[in-house]
């Protein structure tokens, strides 16, 4: 049953890359678009597809992975069906790095933005696991759900100061925080790629250490799971994931909420069929949105993390109706 559910949401994604490379301003015919594929003739259609559309799918298919499995693993460490990446302050602390990049330091472009935004989510999280282990306790879920929400309402106040002060850093930043997949090219998932490989190998790794921690630290501990270390790796995955993929394309909200959750919702409350699912249908609801955003408003385009938001949020409150929060 769960191999079957995966393999159909593989079929969609398959489905959706088709649409990916041939969909936009410039649209080609999927059968011209399969066959330029794999004989480039240096046409104009070639050159658009080879040098234009197969980075942006392929960045759309590792960042869309990266951060499904990384919400995965945020609801899994919190015990919260809610939580998403941003509950570790990883999108405040990136956002507040580019931000002093800019108005500090003067740099603009993408690939100087790319190591200061993980720079940042790194060091936030760190500083969420600090606060979350304070006075020689336990990293509870609880403790880092609540150490994450302060530390991201400080860094957000933190950038909202800076983005007010300089007004290039705010014509930067504006760009920048809605998240987008246009330009991005192989250069950026060259950054990016091994932090989301080693990210995704440990994420699954851990998966069930991740099962017998949620029947309770106690029973864990119990079942030989290392409590602390296992939340010590998962911290250090999410980092990874998220961080890398919100350096890669700015922060994309909704993925890392909506994916766990449906993947939850389809293959059950094993962790390692959660990530496994993830892995396939992150990548097809972020290409789904990059299509939908080059064709919105054609022959201009929508950054894909405004599109995302909007066609998330009514299937995530039909989700949610459909099924009790407890049950996810």
């Amino acid at each position: 049953m769960r191999l079957g559910v995966v393999l159909g949401m593989g079929a969609i994604l398959a489905f959706v890359v088709l649409a990916s490379l041939s969909v936009g301003s410039n649209p080609i015919p999927l059968g011209r678009a399969w066959t330029l594929l794999l004989h480039p003739d240096g046409s104009q259609a070639s050159v658009v597809l080879h040098d234009l559309r197969v980075p942006r799918t392929v960045v759309g298919l590792v960042v869309g992975a990266a951060l499904g499995v990384a919400g995965s693993l945020m609801q899994s460490l919190t015990r919260n069906p809610l939580a998403d990446p941003g509950f570790l302050g990883v999108n405040a602390g990136a956002g507040l790095a580019v931000v002093l990049a800019v108005a500090v330091a003067g740099l603009t472009g993408v690939w100087f933005y790319l190591w200061f935004a993980f720079a940042g989510a790194a060091a936030a999280s760190v500083a969420v696991y600090a606060l979350g282990v304070a006075g020689r306790q336990s990293a509870t879920p609880v403790r880092l759900a609540l150490a994450g929400m302060a530390i991201s309402a400080a860094l957000s106040a933190l950038t909202q100061t800076v983005i007010l002060a300089d007004k290039t850093a705010f014509n930067e930043f504006r760009f920048w925080v809605v998240g987008s997949l246009e330009g991005r090219g192989w250069s950026v998932l060259a950054a990016t790629g091994p932090f989301i490989a080693i990210g995704g190998l440990l994420a699954l790794l851990l998966g069930p250490a991740l099962n017998a921690l949620a029947l309770g630290d106690e029973t864990g501990r119990a079942l030989g799971v290392r409590v602390t270390r296992t939340r010590a790796l998962t911290m250090i995955a999410v980092t990874l994931l998220c961080g890398a993929a919100t350096a890669a394309v700015g922060p994309l909200t909704f993925v890392g909420l909506a994916v766990p959750l449906t993947a939850r919702a389809l293959v059950g409350t094993d962790q390692r069929w959660i990530a496994v699912a993830c892995l396939v249908l992150g990548p097809a609801w972020l290409l789904a949105a990059d299509v939908l955003a080059r064709v919105v408003v054609a022959p201009e385009e929508v950054q894909v993390g405004i599109v995302s938001a909007l066609a998330g949020a009514p299937f995530f409150v039909a989700l949610v109706r459909r099924h009790k929060v407890a049950q996810l």
